[in-house]
């Protein structure tokens, strides 16, 4: 099971200390929201964010690019080295084009999925990206509710993951809760906020050693 912490509910007054304690954790990829006020409507993490956490860190780090023109962005990120750059397919008028320019730089592909987006809508790109991330909730905010009607969605795609040799991931309001549930599903990996490791009275290190029990109990 990848844990992700969603780095745009850290606090950044305190970076260093944040992301020394989310390592100790054992945490596996830190995901970074890079918001641009125009696809989604709020605006969020910036080169200057992600390289604030990468020179603290040698774990894996990935860039949700949640923004119009995604071309110009991966241009602009890709010299940061992230191992993962998520694109929105509804964002660019050639996306077959843009995952292979994220490949090219030897960075992993991924396509983010809106909860009104079908399988079918993407089912041609599933061959061509390493990672596929399943929006549980509308892109933009932390803290708003996981919509049910999108796990349908993560079943099928649950289905298709070996074949197409990706690795299917979910983001937003992820709770303990979800996580014992899709885990079973065939969910490999989570984007975790508010609803389960920020803001807790516990150490990440303690949150994130119970999370990794939930994976396949019954």
């Amino acid at each position: 099971m990848l844990i992700c912490p969603s780095m745009m509910c850290a606090d950044f007054s305190n970076i260093k200390e944040e992301v020394s304690s989310l390592d100790q954790a054992g945490v596996d990829v830190f995901h970074m929201d890079v918001m641009d006020g125009h696809y989604v409507p709020n605006v969020a993490l910036g080169v200057e964010d992600y390289k604030a956490i990468r020179e603290n860190t040698d774990t894996m780090m990935d860039v949700h690019l949640m923004v119009s023109n995604p071309d110009r962005y991966v241009d602009i990120f890709s010299s940061l080295k992230p191992n993962i750059i998520y694109i929105h397919p509804d964002t660019t008028p050639m996306v077959t084009r843009t995952i292979e320019q994220i490949r090219g730089k030897g960075i992993h592909p991924g396509i983010a999925i809106n909860p009104a987006f079908s399988v079918a809508q993407v089912q041609e790109l599933l061959p061509l990206v390493d990672y596929v991330l399943v929006m549980t909730v509308n892109p933009g905010f932390a803290g708003q509710p996981f919509l049910d009607y999108v796990i349908p969605k993560i079943e099928t795609l649950a289905t298709l993951k070996n074949k197409n040799q990706f690795k299917l991931m979910v983001d937003g309001a992820i709770s303990p809760e979800r996580i014992s549930q899709l885990s079973k599903i065939g969910v490999d990996g989570f984007i975790l906020g508010t609803s389960s490791l920020f803001g807790k009275n516990k150490s990440y290190s303690e949150i994130i050693s119970e999370l990794r029990k939930l994976e396949n109990n019954d």
